[in-house]
């Protein structure tokens, strides 16, 4: 080897050093960056000229690359938008709302929360991507292995929302002892479509042993008490009750509708659920415990909601993200895909830890999370990052030393280099 390619070599191994201490810097600087990959940098021998000619040359050339399949640890955080993704898989997101599927990308940075425009972002400023979805969590998209049935999380456009009753339960004791022909009254809530609630009244006739007749009254708006509010259907129902005070039967079926609302709600279909034929959950029939003959221990629960606003969203393991109101209610809103690749070691690096799809990464399939080899979700919680202190340290000593080293043979090569221009004068 000439003195000319000791010199080159030498600078090469300096380059090559110099670039290994770049990504020792950036792992450490990074060792606290939510799912941060740690750059390993790995080192190949150039030879140049010919097998066995007098004038080759060797340097060496120094080639980065991320673990992207390495778990960093998953830790719990207090924040209900937090999701990490525990084994294979990416999150899809996009730099801008609205950009085509051909310029999303992927990352596993999961520290998303809602901004000022109602946008779910990561700290990096990228936008969640999921399937719009049904208030019962089914996915709207007809085509689930396309990016474009993606969207960027919105919930700016979610107001309050309400619940239309569908079930009423009811407990209550009619007094065995009470008179043929007594008639004693009760009342129900229920909740219309807009979230207004009515009154519906029921009068209870013994009409003969162990048997009553059932009839409902046309609702009122629970906030006076007076005005009719809509038009009811249904009834009467013949109750009838075993001699051991349990339930015997009700006919017709205890089902009623009310159509009409005052208050301009979608009409409503409601079920009575007065107990089980036969049992003694509900309604039952013994003796009254009061001097006051009348409808006792009397308890309904329907399953409509008052109108609400929204109040927090939440993930859950299921990728799935749902709305919170403050009566109660939840409505599912998108759900989640994982992003899967066949070399996930192949994806182009955008900026932090984002990523791009390329030939070498493979084709992107999206799946639910834990289906399809996608890894499963953990709510409120973030992965950490890959970087083990320890380790960059002791890798930082190597190349140090071989940095030392290399530039020990420069300066022998330009010392060597004097002393022949010394000869020649």
């Amino acid at each position: 080897m000439s003195l000319s390619a000791a010199l080159s070599t030498a600078v090469s191994g300096l380059t090559a050093q110099s670039r290994a201490l770049s990504a020792i810097s950036e792992n450490i600087a990074n060792s606290s960056t939510t799912a941060y990959k740690t750059t390993d940098v790995y080192f190949q021998a150039l030879v140049s000229g010919g097998k066995g000619s007098s004038t080759s040359t060797s340097a060496v050339t120094a080639k980065s690359s991320q673990a992207m399949s390495v778990q960093g640890t998953v830790t719990s955080t207090s924040v209900a938008t937090n999701v990490a993704i525990q084994d294979a898989g990416f999150f899809v997101v996009t730099n801008e709302p609205g950009a085509a599927a051909s310029e999303d990308m992927y990352t596993r940075n999961g520290s998303f929360e809602t901004n000022a425009d109602g946008y779910l972002i990561n700290t990096e400023g990228f936008y969640l991507m999921g399937w719009p979805t049904d208030a019962d969590g089914n996915v709207l998209a007809s085509n689930t292995n396309d990016l474009t049935g993606l969207s960027a999380i919105n919930l700016s456009s979610i107001g309050g929302t309400a619940k239309a009753t569908t079930e009423i339960e009811m407990s209550a004791n009619v007094p065995a002892d009470a008179a043929v022909g007594a008639a004693l009254t009760t009342s129900m809530q229920m909740i219309d479509s807009l979230g207004v609630s009515h009154t519906v009244g029921q009068t209870w006739t013994k009409t003969a042993d162990n048997t009553w007749s059932l009839t409902l009254s046309d609702p009122v708006l629970t906030s006076d008490g007076v005005t009719q509010s809509g038009t009811i259907s249904g009834g009467p129902y013949t109750v009838v009750f075993n001699t051991d005070g349990s339930l015997g039967s009700v006919t017709p079926a205890l089902d009623f509708s009310v159509t009409g609302f005052s208050s301009g709600a979608a009409d409503s279909a409601v079920t009575l659920d007065i107990g089980e034929v036969g049992g003694t959950d509900g309604v039952t029939q013994y003796a009254s415990t009061s001097s006051t003959i009348g409808l006792e221990d009397v308890q309904t629960e329907q399953d409509g909601a008052l109108y609400g606003e929204l109040s927090g969203i939440s993930i859950d393991s299921d990728g799935l993200v749902t709305a919170n109101f403050d009566n109660g209610i939840s409505l599912a809103i998108y759900q989640i895909p994982i992003a899967t690749f066949s070399n996930p070691n192949g994806l182009t690096l955008v900026s932090g830890t984002t990523y791009d799809e390329n030939s070498a990464a493979g084709q992107v399939h999206l799946n639910l999370p834990g289906e399809g080899g996608a890894g499963s979700l953990v709510a409120s919680a973030l992965e950490g990052s890959t970087t083990d202190i320890a380790t960059e340290f002791n890798k930082m000593i190597i190349a140090q030393q071989a940095y030392s080293a290399a530039s020990q043979v420069v300066s022998s090569a330009g010392d060597m280099f004097d002393s022949l221009i010394q000869a020649v004068r």
